[in-house]
């Protein structure tokens, strides 16, 4: 292991079909930095997600990570429907063989930390698209993780709901203080969620560049609007609208 809670180094991957998705790619990130990935699409920013959490193996290169406790927010929230909110945000501890007394503490404890107390007798047929949501960022709070994964969590939700989204992540990570790694097609949700922002080349995806998020947390929702803001914004969408091409 390195000094970082995560690490890629020099990670390469191709299909089987021979579709190359990622060259040569190489970062790290340790606890309190919150990274985001933004990328063209099919540039291999949720197969670098995948490597990193073991679901897939790299053609080249190697991942420093302790995958015993990593946590992995998916594009949909992956509730089992004929579980209630508690017994879906129990699951992972359940599979790590905690015991049911402490699994419940747990679990009212993410609960309450994702702000859905008094949901935790509801089926996900129930819930808003938002609630499941932060029904599956409890889930995997239970297991406190040092490390973080998230691949578009957000991306299905109105804007609104994606803004409160936001917001929270932002509170939790400053509250438990992981290491954030963070996938997005929004611009605007890399900026006023991370602390540096990586922009990934078109097929086969490459880190093309890295920009430093300067703004303190807390972050305040009206800190969209703010100028140094949109023009951080503007410099990532032009290095973004060059890895197109």
């Amino acid at each position: 292991m390195t000094a970082n809670t995560l690490s890629f180094n020099d990670i390469s991957h191709v299909f089987p079909d021979g579709t190359h998705t990622l060259d040569h790619v190489s970062f790290s990130l340790d606890k309190g930095e919150f990274v985001t990935v933004v990328g063209p699409s099919g540039c291999g920013k949720s197969t670098l997600l995948r490597i990193a959490s073991g679901l897939l193996d790299p053609s080249g290169g190697t991942v420093d990570v302790d995958r015993d406790r990593l946590g992995y927010v998916f594009q949909d929230a992956t509730l089992l429907p004929w579980r209630t909110v508690q017994a879906n945000v129990e699951l992972l501890a359940e599979l790590h063989d905690i015991d049911k007394a402490e699994r419940v503490r747990l679990a009212n404890n993410a609960i309450e930390l994702v702000g859905l107390s008094g949901f935790e007798g509801h089926y996900p047929k129930s819930l808003s698209g938002g609630m499941k949501m932060r029904a599956s960022l409890a889930r995997t709070l239970t297991l406190s993780p040092p490390v973080f994964l998230f691949d578009e969590p957000f991306g299905a939700v109105d804007e609104i709901t994606r803004e409160h989204l936001n917001e929270e992540t932002q509170a939790l990570f400053q509250r438990e203080g992981f290491a954030g790694l963070f996938i997005t097609h929004s611009i605007s949700e890399a900026v006023f969620m991370s602390t540096r922002v990586l922009v990934m080349s078109a097929r086969p995806g490459r880190i093309v560049a890295s920009y430093e998020v300067p703004f303190e947390y807390p972050r305040d929702p009206q800190l969209r609007f703010n100028p140094e803001f949109a023009k951080l914004s503007g410099e990532i969408s032009l290095s973004l609208r060059g890895a197109h091409s």
